[in-house]
């Protein structure tokens, strides 16, 4: 839920009014709280921010030439893209029709002019606590819907293979010669791998959304734990006869909770195996910023197009994607991903063509005393120039 603490001081807040003196008296109590503030001198205008994205709460009069405060209440709602942003009415028209029209509009409040400052600050304040309230609830019952139709459906194609060759080798076995019988072990072994990485990723994301998995940056040296994960995957490396070009240096130390950057690790290079063709490649490389380490993990797999792209990240889109051996994919490993990365503070990227392999772009920050010495070498290089 939200944090009853936060301020919501980082959000956008877009003033819409054809009088820039109104603006400005709005405008100087809401940046004087420690909101950003945006302004149109139009609807033409506001349309037009709103469009470019970043806002989060609009302050709208109603009173304007051409397009009305009204009509461009319309046209937000009616464009999904900016139906779910706050509309307040900061206007002078206040009788009851007005109002009414306005809440049927989607409006979400009405404050009639003139106005005191503290009246707005707090008005601006509730919307806000109420839109991310609603939104982190839209997220938790997203998460709630991803993680049973992974039970319901996903979980259940390894187990249902593991019952149906087990129960085929325990009635049969000894009718089997012994190459037979191998490569029965070898799917039990693949499903019974697929159920666990899954199941790894449902318990570790069950623990977030949760609660119960906080973040414990420490320093980490990311070519061990990068080691250790292609060390666990080498059977099924060697079955797809993979090449991993692994080009980490020998450390590559970022501050981050271990944990966390082992499950990127783990889901970026099980993915890269699962669609990478047979005889295929992989790459893994880094490059240190000033602040950060990008780390990329390079395959030349089968690719994705761009609705897929799009929905890569997304909770509410079921994916049904197969790898190169046919194997099944949730997309959940991916949604893990991204959240890891971006609660230690880094970001993640993907740029993939059908049939030309993908690319995954992450960050993660230095330790401290690898950033204090990079700004000393910059301030010495400086120096010296000068």
């Amino acid at each position: 839920m939200a944090d009853q603490k936060r301020d919501y001081t980082d959000s956008t807040i877009l003033i819409v009014d054809d009088v820039p003196q109104n603006i400005q008296i709005a405008q100087t109590i809401l940046e004087s709280a420690g909101y950003t503030v945006q302004t149109a001198l139009s609807g033409e205008e506001a349309l037009e921010r709103v469009g470019a994205g970043g806002i989060d709460l609009i302050l709208l009069d109603i009173m304007m030439p051409e397009l009305d405060g009204f009509e461009v209440a319309a046209q937000l709602q009616h464009d999904k893209r900016s139906s779910s942003i706050p509309i307040i009415f900061l206007t002078a028209k206040n009788d009851t029709e007005s109002i009414t029209r306005g809440f049927r509009l989607g409006a979400v409040d009405y404050i009639a002019k003139p106005f005191k400052g503290d009246e707005l600050k707090m008005r601006v304040l509730t919307h806000l606590k109420l839109m991310h309230t609603q939104r982190e609830l839209q997220e938790a019952n997203a998460a709630k819907d991803k993680f049973f139709s992974i039970i319901a459906h996903d979980l259940r194609s390894p187990f249902n293979a593991l019952v149906g060759m087990s129960q085929f080798l325990a009635n049969g076995i000894e009718n089997l010669d012994a190459e037979t019988a191998k490569e029965f072990l070898r799917g039990m072994h693949t499903s019974s791998k697929n159920a666990f990485n899954l199941l790894e990723n449902l318990l570790e994301w069950s623990r977030v959304h949760t609660g119960r998995m906080p973040m414990n940056p420490e320093g980490v040296n990311v070519t061990d734990l990068v080691e250790e994960n292609l060390s666990l995957m080498e059977v099924n490396i060697g079955n797809k006869q993979l090449h991993v070009d692994n080009q980490l240096p020998e450390e590559e130390p970022v501050f981050a909770d271990p944990n966390a950057v082992n499950a990127v690790f783990r889901n970026l290079l099980s993915n890269a195996i699962k669609f990478t063709p047979k005889g295929g490649r992989i790459e893994l490389c880094s490059q240190r910023m000033d602040e950060k380490t990008a780390f990329t993990v390079k395959d030349n797999g089968e690719g994705m197009d761009e609705k897929t792209l799009e929905e890569l990240f997304r909770l509410d889109v079921r994916h049904s994607s197969k790898g190169d051996g046919g194997e099944k994919g949730t997309g959940l490993g991916l949604i893990l991903c991204r959240e890891f990365v971006e609660r230690n503070g880094g970001e993640i990227t993907v740029e993939s063509e059908p049939n030309r392999g993908s690319l995954f772009t992450f960050t993660l920050p230095l330790p401290e005393e690898l950033r204090a010495d990079r700004e000393a070498r910059k301030q010495h290089h400086f120096e010296k120039e000068v």
